[in-house]
Parts: structure tokens; C-alpha cells; sequence
């Protein structure tokens, strides 16, 4: 972790926030594994924080064999 916190707004998801922190809905998965109490909320209220995990976008699980 790099230290970086997000505060959720209203009706954030975990895929909204992926999108807005990352630039793609992809990284959802690490985000909620770097937030393992709150793996059971679907939609947050205003004033969660969020630790934002440190990825390396050129290696991730979900992109094909060649491009990683």
C-alpha cells in the first residue's frame, strides 16, 4: 500500500470506484482485497475510507499472455 485513501461518496461501488481511482472497472478485485471488512458492501454511503492498493497495470491477471 502506498497510503493513498479514498472517501466514497454516495452510492458509490466498488466497480465506480475502480473506474474513478484506476481508469478502469478491471481493477475492482484489488480494491476489494485491499478492503477485506467491507467485501460485503454493495453501495456505499458517503464518508467510507478506502485504502487504494499500488498495481502495476501492465501486469495484471486479467489482461492476455502477450500483453503482460
Amino acid at each position: 500500500m502506498l497510503g493513498i485513501i479514498y472517501t466514497t461518496q454516495s452510492g458509490d461501488t466498488w466497480d465506480i470506484i475502480a473506474h474513478k481511482v484506476f481508469g478502469d472497472c478491471r481493477y475492482t478485485e484489488n480494491l476489494i482485497n485491499a478492503n477485506r471488512d467491507y467485501i460485503t458492501t454493495f453501495i456505499f454511503s458517503a464518508g467510507v475510507k478506502l485504502n487504494i492498493p499500488a498495481i502495476d497495470k501492465t501486469t495484471t491477471k486479467t489482461l492476455p499472455p502477450w500483453k503482460r
